[in-house]
């Protein structure tokens, strides 16, 4: 292997890796009791949202009577089809090597190591190497929701490594590898339908222009299909083909915009939400410096469908729900962000996102009493 030339990605891979074994480190050696946090082990971890629920879909894909009769969490049995069975499936398979809690979290490494590669090889696309390197550095701490996400059972590492992965191959005119990661992104959350939403926008512009229906853009029934084909497996696992819409609160999405400043709302109950503003505007900016940019194309189209979608949402996690268009972020202002200026300003908050992510991991874990039945 020549490593000069492969030198950006070795290091990015390096980097998320030694990142990622620090925080797990310190947890484990209960460091954060230093700084003045509580007690922490490894377990904490492993308890942290929504970690517990894909573990036990992984041991016991969705058949009620397994989670009622060796789990204890206060979910109602209907909630488990909340989780979509891509991410719980790769446990599952990981779980072959180890035990299912670090399974969960090998999961989510892999998951991360690759995000990180394909989002080098993503911004490659619009900038330098060198450029697609900074940005790339950058967004394994950045946003720190992001980075929490990095650490615990969670399925947007291999969520965000699709969606990129289609993009690029849909640039590229590979159509056919472009829709299967497409659908591979619909396996793991129920937002990748916004994919589907995007590129049915884009065939509708191409026919507009071109008189002509490209029936390369068929390829991408494969995500709806690939939906189909979830609610299928529920009715094979519970007797309910529509298992998703009736696993209770579970759907934030409002008739209005901006219903998560309704603070009485359940999933909200705060007021402390001046955040969600930001987080708001900074996509709306991105959004705009996008359109300028690249116009009606599919990397202005999907972060615009999603950060539509967003402002429906009511949930107070609003900076977890907008962090697939955080991708576009990056790209709409890359190459300020990759400056040195900006840069030495992003090093000198690195270690305020380290303290906001034990705190964050500390804060949301879920009552585990035994840990004998996710072993």
């Amino acid at each position: 292997m020549n490593f000069n030339k492969y030198r950006f990605q070795l290091l990015l891979l390096l980097i998320t890796f030694i990142s990622t074994a620090l925080i797990w480190f310190g947890f484990y050696k209960n460091l954060p009791q230093k700084l003045g946090f509580p007690t922490t082990t490894l377990e904490t971890v492993f308890a942290n949202y929504d970690g517990p629920n894909y573990m036990i879909v992984a041991k016991c894909l969705y058949k009620k009577d397994c989670i009622a009769t060796n789990y204890s969490l206060p979910q109602p049995l209907e909630y488990y089809p909340a989780h979509l069975p891509g991410y719980p499936l790769l446990i599952r398979y990981f779980s072959l090597f180890t035990n299912t809690p670090k399974a969960m979290l090998l999961t989510t490494l892999f998951g991360s190591l690759l995000f990180t590669l394909v989002s080098f090889y993503f911004y490659k696309q619009f900038f330098k190497e060198r450029t697609s390197f900074w940005l790339a550095f950058l967004m394994i701490f950045f946003p720190a929701r992001l980075f929490v996400l990095r650490l615990v059972g969670a399925p947007e590492m291999w969520f965000l490594s699709f969606i990129l992965l289609s993009i690029i191959f849909f640039k590229k005119k590979n159509f056919w590898l472009s829709a299967i990661f497409a659908a591979l992104s619909q396996t793991l959350k129920s937002p990748g339908i916004l994919l589907f939403a995007s590129y049915l926008i884009i065939a509708f512009i191409d026919y507009k222009k071109t008189k002509k229906l490209n029936t390369n853009y068929l390829f991408y029934l494969l995500i709806p299909l690939s939906a189909l084909g979830i609610f299928y497996y529920y009715f094979l696992q519970t007797g309910d083909f529509l298992a998703y819409f009736h696993s209770g609160d579970n759907f934030h999405l409002t008739p209005f915009p901006y219903q998560v400043f309704v603070s009485t709302r359940t999933w909200i109950n705060t007021i402390w939400l001046e955040d969600v503003i930001y987080v708001f505007a900074l996509c709306f900016f991105a959004v705009a410096k996008l359109w300028k940019r690249y116009k009606l194309d599919i990397v202005l189209i999907f972060p615009l469908i999603y950060t539509l979608a967003s402002v429906m949402v009511a949930h107070r996690d609003i900076s977890r729900y907008m962090i697939p268009v955080y991708p576009f972020v990056f790209l709409a202002f890359g190459k300020k962000i990759a400056s040195s200026k900006v840069r030495l300003i992003f090093f000198l908050i690195i270690p305020a996102v380290f303290l906001y992510t034990i705190n964050f991991i500390i804060g949301n874990t879920a009552p585990i009493t035994t840990w004998a039945p996710y072993l």
